[in-house]
Formats: structure tokens, sequence, C-alpha cells
């Protein structure tokens, strides 16, 4: 029975992790093909213009994409997402133009929620503004945005949300290009989750295994305790049973035969 629990737990183990790592390899393709558009931007181009971190009210949150733009976000020097808490992150916006008329960039700006609820803001992130950033037609253009969450916020993972903000003929647009998890670490803590169940999972194995030796011992030694088995006379039989006898019928006639012979 010990060792079909030990098996079922190692079993369970293996095909977790094999989840795992197929789930990390689908979000590493996944971040390649990003990657791979944002490298064709940067090679097509487009003129980022002046970059400014005056604070605007560009009401962000309160339009609607255009259509025929796309765009899509990178982390080029961390495809973990893990941000330390204090320090600047830098992603790339890839942003692409398949309609017929300019799009004047106005503006990028991110903030962190609580993952169980958007409506919960955690932080307000920094407004990067651009002053003469444009994306003509059939074109395709990187934006840079750097951020940096406060230093006093609580390791964990948070949603991150990040939209840019352009124009249209004067009409305003927004498109959202990030909203997923990062991972919030403590400067000097940086530990990734990737570790941490790789760490766990061989701890796991490890216990497993050492269980699974001893109970092979100790059926061993079991089976080397066990004697042979002893066999009983006759002699210790008709003792008991003259024990048991004693007081009959029997007992007496044995006595009165034994007088006769002396």
């Amino acid at each position: 029975m010990m060792k079909i629990r030990v098996s079922f737990i190692l079993a369970l183990l293996l095909l977790s992790s094999s989840f795992f790592l197929q789930v990390a390899r689908c979000q590493s393709d996944s971040d390649s093909e990003d990657a791979e558009l944002v490298a064709e931007t940067v090679e097509e181009g487009g003129d980022l213009g002046i970059v400014d971190d005056d604070v605007q009210d560009f009401g962000v949150g309160n339009y609607s994409p255009a259509p025929g733009v796309e765009t899509v976000c990178v982390f080029p020097k961390n495809p973990t997402k893990v941000v330390v808490a204090g320090q600047e992150t830098e992603l790339l916006i890839g942003m692409k133009n398949e309609g017929d008329q300019h799009i004047k960039v106005l503006a990028v700006h991110a903030s962190v929620h609580f993952p169980f609820d958007h409506n919960m803001l955690v932080q307000n992130l920094t407004t990067q503004v651009f002053n003469n950033a444009s994306v003509p037609s059939s074109v395709q253009a990187t934006f840079p945005y750097i951020f940096a969450v406060s230093k006093f916020l609580q390791a964990g993972t948070f949603d991150l949300v990040g939209r840019i903000v352009y124009e249209i003929d004067q009409i305003p647009y927004e498109n959202t290009f990030y909203n997923g998890t990062i991972e919030v670490v403590e400067a000097g803590g940086l530990v990734s989750i990737e570790t941490v169940f790789l760490v766990s999972l061989g701890i796991s194995l490890l216990v497993f295994l050492g269980l699974w030796v001893r109970g092979q011992i100790q059926n061993l030694s079991k089976k080397t305790k066990k004697g042979p088995k002893v066999e009983t006379g006759t002699r210790s039989v008709d003792a008991s049973m003259d024990e048991w006898l004693e007081g009959t019928a029997y007992t007496q006639s044995k006595a009165s035969k034994l007088k006769k012979k002396k």
C-alpha cells in the first residue's frame, strides 16, 4: 500500500511539472512572437518625437481603440516579468497602423492593480508624453516605456495595465497594450517563480524517494526476522491431553492399569 501511494504521488508531481513546463514554453513562444513583431517595428521605424514626463490629463481609460490599429508589448530584458520594487523596468510597445490615416501618439500610461479586482488601484505609474510622435499609414513603430513601482510595495503578484493614447483626425483613441500579471519582488530578493517551483519539486522528489527506500528496507528486515516453524512433538500433546482429561473416566482407567502392572 505504501508503494502504491508513493508511486501515485510521484506520478502526480511529474504530470504537474510537465504541465508547468509546457505552459512556460507556450508563454515563451508567445513572447518570442511579440519580440519578432517589435523587432520589425524597430527596423521599419517611426518618428518617436520628443519625450516628456509632464503630468497631463489625457483621459486615459475613457477612449476606445481605433479600427486597424494593433499594439503588442514585450519586456526585452525581463521575459519573466519580474519587477524589483523601487527599480526601473523597461518595456517596448509595438504599434501597427493598418488604417488609411496617420496616427499621432500622445502618451503612454500604466497602472498597477490587485489581480482579483481591477477596480482596486494599487499605484498609478508615470505618464510618458510624446510631443511629436506619429505612425503613418501601413507602418509599424516602437515606443519605449520605463516605469518603477513603489519601493514600499509589498512583494507579490499584481496586474499591470498599460495603455497608449493617440489621435486620428484630432479624435482621441487608446489601445491597451498590456493587461497581465507581473511579479513584484523586494530589492535583493530576486527569486523567480520557476526557481521556487523547481526547488520545491526537487525537495519533494527526494523526500518521497527517501520514504520509498525506507519502506523497502523495513519490508526486507521483516522477512529476515521470520524464523522456521517449530513442530510440536507428541509428548507435549499427550501432556496437555492428560491435564485436560484429569478426573475423568479416562484417567481413572489409566491409573488402574498402572497398579495392575506393579
